[in-house]
């Protein structure tokens, strides 16, 4: 059974720098991320869009357009791609299912 690695107080940034280069700092970090939530955080459709291939494209948006998707984007904590990307799936999706 490993020990549990503890995170030292330091006396300096110095101190502290050296301690997460060392291999004891880097074993902290791995386990820290290994005992981390496994749950997908985000919405269903984010992580399904992040498992499927895209194409780069390049597309003009009026500012105002752009800079709102950044808003937004922001308040839910998501990239303003990730957040056009979604909105131009479910656009598609509606109009798919308008044209059965």
């Amino acid at each position: 059974m490993k020990k549990t690695v503890e995170m030292p107080k330091f006396g300096s940034e110095n101190e502290e720098a050296d301690w997460w280069a060392s291999r004891e700092g880097r074993e902290f970090v791995k386990r820290k991320s290994a005992n981390t939530d496994k749950r997908n955080k985000g919405s269903a459709l984010v992580n399904r869009l992040k498992k499927v291939g895209s194409v780069q494209i390049a597309l003009r948006l009026p500012s105002n357009d752009l800079t709102k998707a950044r808003d937004i984007a922001a308040r839910k904590g998501i990239g303003y791609q990730t957040l056009l990307k979604m909105l131009v799936h479910e656009g598609l999706q509606r109009e798919a299912r308008r044209q059965l």
